[in-house]
Formats: C-alpha cells, structure tokens, sequence
C-alpha cells in the first residue's frame, strides 16, 4: 500500500538509522578514551567491577609508599650501626694501645683523647639518625610499622634497638676513658662486647629491611596483575574498534541514503493523478 499518511519504509530505515548511529557514538566514545567501558553507562557490572579493583590499585600505592619510608628508617639506622661499629674498631684501637704498659703518661693521655673524641662521635651519629621523624637507634620509639594491605588491616614492623652509648648493646659508658692503663684493659673487654652486640643488631636491622622488601616486591606484582586485569575489564580493542568504526561509518551512510529513498516514495503518487 502507498501512502502519503504512513511511511513504513522511512519508519525503519529511520530505526536501523539510528541503532547504527548509537553503535557508531559508542565505538567514537572507545577510540577517544582507549576503553570499552568508560562508564557506568556502558556496562554498569563491569565498571562496578574495575572501580573495586581501582581502588585496590590505588590502596597498594599507600602501602608501597608506606613500605618505602619503613625500609628507609631501617637503611638509615643500619648505616648508623654500620658507623659506630666503625668507630667501636677505631675505639678498640686507642684502647689496646693505652693499655699498652711500656707507653708513658702522655701518649696514653694523647691516645684518651682521641679515645674521647670518638667515643662522643658515637653520641651525635645516634641523634641524627632520623629519617620521617623515626629514630630507631636512640631509644624514643620501640618500632617502626608499615602498611602491608590494601585494606589496611595487615601490617608488618621491625623492632628498635638502642646504640646509645651506656646500653645494653653499646656497652661503653659516655663517660668511659682509657686514662689509666687498668681502665684501658678493661675497656677492651667492653668495646669487643659492644663490637659483638652492634654487629648482631645489624643483622636484626638487616632482616628487618629484607621483609620490608620482599613484601614491597609483592605488593608491586600484586599491584600489577590488579592492574591488567583491570585493563583486560575495560580497555578497548583500538584494531577491533577501527574496523568497526569503518563499517559503521558505511551503515550510516548506506541508512541516510535508503532514509533518502524511503522519504521520497510518497511522491511517486503524484503520477497516479497526471
């Protein structure tokens, strides 16, 4: 049936006109941004889906950070450890040498003297070493503690240990000389203690570091793989979505021409009344 009233054919070319041109808006919308789902509106599941992930993403960069400060504090006191366990073998020196009995009271006074000069070296090395407001060298905190989850639930820490001079692993009193050739025996007792107990301690320092670590190291993997599953989600396809774009571009042109030809079939009736 013709008729001037009701079009049929320009009613569905005008519909498959209109699905291609909503086809076409989405696939321009994917080469844009580089992703199939941009929004909820795309796919309401799937972007639900990567948000959570996003935000697991975003929760193991607060945890790597905070991973970072931890091993940073830790490397920080072990080169102070490494420093007084240098100095604790310098010290040992002067104070072998005082105890040396043959050596006069002026060379053993020289040698107090440097002795004295190191053991306060020992002193200031500890109140530096700070790193983020934490010193775990000079007895103000019991450990240091880092995120270890996303959710924040988990956390790992490594344990403080004062070198301060007169503790217990640093044995040597701050006011300790080796004035007279009997405290001077004695000291070497002492600092071969101390030598000992710092060494020790560095390797507490030193496993405390290694965790810190290998959970860095995981959290970055982790981080990663969250991270591609995330773009496996919601990334676009940019060969597929080419090629689609091409044969969407010839629909539309292909529709807006059977639109042309179904509009124009109502005046074929005019030659009915010539």
């Amino acid at each position: 049936m013709i008729s001037v009233n009701t079009n049929s054919g320009a009613m569905v070319a005008l519909e498959y006109l209109n699905q291609t041109q909503a086809q076409l808006t989405k696939t321009q919308n994917a080469i844009n941004t580089g992703l199939k789902v941009s929004s909820a509106k795309d796919d309401g599941a799937t972007y639900a889906i990567a948000q959570n992930m996003r935000g697991d993403v975003a929760g193991y960069a607060a945890v790597t950070d905070s991973l970072n400060r931890g091993t940073s504090a830790v490397d920080v006191a072990m080169s102070a450890g490494q420093s007084i366990s240098d100095l604790l073998i310098q010290m040992k020196q002067k104070a072998l040498s005082a105890a040396d009995s043959s050596i006069d009271t002026a060379s053993r006074q020289a040698l107090n003297q440097d002795f004295v000069a190191l053991r306060d070296q020992i002193t200031t090395i500890v109140k530096n070493a700070v790193f983020n407001g934490f010193n775990l060298i000079d007895a103000s905190t019991t450990k240091i503690t880092a995120l270890a989850s996303a959710d924040g639930t988990r956390r790992i820490s490594v344990s403080a240990i004062a070198m301060s001079l007169g503790s217990s692993i640093v044995t040597v009193a701050s006011a300790g000389t080796v004035s007279t050739l009997a405290k001077a025996t004695a000291m070497v007792k002492t600092i071969e203690a101390s030598l000992t107990n710092v060494d020790a301690a560095l390797a507490k320092f030193s496993a405390g570091a290694k965790k810190f670590s290998i959970q860095t190291t995981f959290v970055q993997q982790l981080s990663d793989t969250l991270t591609t599953g995330i773009g496996n989600l919601v990334d676009a396809n940019m060969a597929q979505e080419s090629a689609l774009l091409t044969s969407l571009q010839t629909k539309q042109q292909l529709g807006v021409q059977a639109l042309s030809i179904a509009n124009q079939a109502p005046s074929t009736i005019l030659s009915l009344f010539r």
